[in-house]
């Protein structure tokens, strides 16, 4: 690699030379050596030419193929290559090419794009950042944006085929649509209040001689006031006019709260099959919801999948015409490739759908395909998908873990300091 490029810097040199008008130059090389091209040494112009002022080396950029080498993952038949992201300052400091990072650099390249949003899932890229931090949206949604999920149980009938303990998993998995925002954290040392606290009841009976029913989250009932289970208590001697005691300690009712108000709380989804009910079978039972975050249990997780990948570039190396195009448009499974017509009766192949590119790599396989058709990934445009569990808007969760993501980084300042 060194005499190539040695080699290519003293054609350059050459043409250099012929556009001095035949003035001779010397330029010395790393190894302490000269190279002289034309002229006598005696009566001619000296000249030094450093390696960043050649015409095949602009200052300040790398070559084509280091460049590519740089900025993208480059995808062969057998397996990707080039995948890891450079991050060291003077990695190209030969070539005199600054790869450190540099906040201003950072805050002209970097940008969002929202290719879609509906009120369940949101697309959108994010150009200009480094995978690090990518992954660390991705894992901030999954585990530490905070939602509200079923925690306690509290069974008075069960005679269902269902276990309690299974019963209570998977109402704990139901996702509850109400702002998290709007409600404190429950510690050990917390009485369950309106603050903190969510109840629903849950009492469906299959009566003798009716068919099997089937129950649904539509079921579940909430209750503004708290939970309507009363304490048991040994003393039966207590004053009857004091006010029986139940399991949560609400001072009002959620549902005179204004943000409350318009809009009750309630299961996500009305249509979840909770059990199946036989002819004298029932459940009775009080659901109680507390605000956690996935990191603790999967049930508090607010996305039901958060991922990305990197944008695909497909590049066409040569035309592919006629019969060749028809080929490449038929090997891809996604549709990428299409036909267009160039007159005189020719076809040509053209990438219509880039984005839509899974990465499968059927179009660079077999004979000379890798020559005609070049796959690759930009490493810093990532293509982000959020699938909300309910609870919060798509753009609202992501909102949320920049704001997270932004306490993680002052809390770190703030140690070092």
């Amino acid at each position: 690699m060194l005499s190539w490029n040695f080699k290519r810097k003293r054609t350059a040199i050459t043409e250099h030379h012929q556009n001095l008008g035949g003035h001779n130059l010397e330029v010395r090389s790393p190894a302490s050596g000269t190279i002289q091209v034309g002229g006598n040494a005696e009566d001619s112009i000296m000249s030094r030419v450093t390696a960043s002022d050649l015409p095949d080396l602009p200052k300040g950029q790398l070559p084509q193929h280091l460049e590519l080498q740089r900025t993208h993952v480059l995808c062969g038949s057998d397996a990707p290559t080039h995948t890891e992201t450079i991050q060291y300052s003077g990695a190209y400091a030969s070539s005199g090419f600054d790869n450190s990072v540099r906040l201003d650099q950072f805050c002209k390249n970097f940008r969002v794009e929202v290719i879609r949003l509906t009120e369940d899932d949101m697309e959108f890229d994010m150009i200009g950042i480094d995978p690090s931090i990518a992954n660390a949206f991705r894992r901030i949604l999954i585990a530490e944006v905070p939602t509200m999920a079923i925690e306690k149980v509290l069974i008075a009938n069960n005679t269902s085929v269902i276990q309690d303990e299974v019963l209570a998993h998977r109402l704990g998995l139901v996702p509850i649509k109400v702002d998290p925002r709007l409600f404190e954290y429950f510690s050990e040392n917390d009485a369950p209040n309106e603050k903190n606290t969510i109840v629903f009841k849950l009492h469906v009976q299959c009566k003798r001689g009716d068919p099997r029913i089937t129950v649904k989250t539509d079921e579940l009932k909430w209750l503004p006031n708290g939970s309507q289970f009363l304490i048991p208590t040994e003393n039966h001697t207590s004053n009857p006019s004091s006010k029986p005691k139940t399991y949560t300690s609400f001072t009002c009712s959620q549902d005179s709260l204004p943000e409350f108000s318009n809009s009750p709380i309630a299961p996500k989804h009305e249509d979840i099959i909770i059990a199946k009910l036989g002819p004298g079978q029932e459940i009775e039972l009080e659901a109680h919801a507390v605000k956690g975050i996935g990191k603790t249990h999967a049930k508090w997780s607010p996305v039901s999948t958060a991922w990305y990948r990197m944008h695909p570039e497909v590049v066409l190396l040569q035309e592919v015409e006629d019969e060749k195009a028809e080929e490449l448009v038929k090997k891809c499974p996604v549709n990428v490739f299409d036909i267009e017509d160039i007159g005189m009766g020719k076809k040509r192949a053209t990438v219509a759908r880039p984005r839509a590119c899974t990465l499968c790599r059927e179009c660079i396989h077999g004979r000379d395909w890798e020559k005609r058709v070049a796959l690759r990934r930009v490493k810093d445009h990532f293509i982000f998908t959020i699938e909300s569990a309910g609870a919060l808007p798509p753009d609202v969760l992501f909102t949320e873990a920049v704001k997270i993501l932004e306490d993680k980084c002052e809390q770190v300042i703030s140690d070092l300091s």
